[in-house]
C-alpha cells in the first residue's frame, strides 16, 4: 500500500498562510529544497486540496519566467512532470494534468493508496490533511518550522474530531534556521 506524506511549512506560531492568506515567508534555502526533493523522489503523485492547488496551479507551469530562485527553477519542471490529484467538493476538473477526487474522500483515496508508485506527496494545505489524519490516513507528517511569527492567519491544522497521536521520528534544522521534523502515527 502507498504511504500518504505530508509536506507542510508554518510558522513558529503555527500558521501555514499570513492573516491575508500571504505565503511570501517560506525560507527555501539550499538544505530545505534538497529535504524537499528527496520527499519527491520518493513520490509518484502529488496530492492537494483546492486551495492549495488554486495557488501552485497559478504558478508551477509558469514558474520558470515569474522566478529566478534556483528551488523554483528545479522544481518547476519536476511539478510538470508528476501526477497530480485535486481533492474538492466543489471542483468539476483542474487543469495541467491534475485529476479529481473528493465525492467520497475516504474511498477514493483509499483506491489511490492501493494502486501501483510511490508515495503520495500531500503538499502544503490544513483542512485536507486534518480530514485524512481524523480517518488515519496519512503515514508521514514532515513540518518545517520557519522563524517567522504571522499573527493569525490559516491554523496548521483545524481543529479535528479526535485526537492523532505522533511519535517524532526525526528532526533537523536547514540552512540554519527551518526547523523540519518528521513525525509517524504513534
Amino acid at each position: 500500500m502507498r504511504k500518504i506524506v505530508h509536506f507542510v511549512h508554518t510558522s513558529l506560531d503555527g500558521f501555514v498562510e499570513g492573516p491575508k492568506g500571504e505565503f511570501d515567508w517560506p525560507l527555501m534555502g539550499p538544505e530545505l529544497s534538497a529535504y524537499s526533493f528527496g520527499l519527491d523522489e520518493r513520490a509518484t503523485t502529488l496530492l492537494y486540496g483546492r486551495v492549495v492547488w488554486e495557488m501552485m496551479a497559478s504558478f508551477w507551469p509558469h514558474a520558470e519566467s515569474m522566478s529566478d530562485d534556483p528551488h523554483d527553477l528545479a522544481y518547476a519542471p519536476k511539478w510538470r512532470a508528476m501526477p497530480k490529484v485535486v481533492a474538492s467538493r466543489t471542483l468539476e476538473n483542474a487543469e495541467h494534468g491534475a485529476r479529481v477526487i473528493g465525492r467520497d474522500l475516504a474511498v477514493e483515496v483509499d483506491e489511490l493508496r492501493a494502486g501501483p508508485g510511490g508515495d503520495i506527496l500531500l503538499m502544503g494545505g490544513s483542512g485536507l490533511a486534518a480530514s485524512l489524519m481524523d480517518r488515519g490516513l496519512v503515514d508521514e507528517v514532515h513540518v518545517g518550522v520557519h522563524p517567522v511569527v504571522l499573527g493569525g492567519g490559516k491554523p496548521f491544522l483545524p481543529p479535528a474530531e479526535g485526537r492523532f497521536t505522533l511519535r517524532l521520528e526525526e528532526s533537523q534544522v536547514c540552512d540554519g534556521q527551518v526547523v523540519v521534523s518528521r513525525y509517524r502515527p504513534a
